[in-house]
């Protein structure tokens, strides 16, 4: 009986050590992610900010084509 105990050990060792590397790739993945997201947020300040600077141009744009008489007011 002493065999059968062995193999059932060697097998959950197996386990065990697959399970680490499992969750090594995890972990390393879950950072990754988060550094994506923090990306994601830095380009959404970036988009947002370039809007709010073609808005403000717009409404230049607008202002010197009154001032030239070249839209009606």
């Amino acid at each position: 009986m002493a065999e059968p105990e062995n193999i059932v050990l060697e097998y959950l060792r197996r386990i065990d050590r697959r399970l680490e590397n499992v969750e090594q790739k995890l972990d390393n993945l879950v950072g990754r992610v988060g550094s994506v997201e923090d990306q994601f947020v830095i380009l959404r300040g970036d988009v947002a900010r370039i809007e709010h600077r073609m808005d403000q141009m717009e409404k230049r744009l607008e202002r010197i084509e009154r001032r030239l008489d070249l839209i009606e007011a």
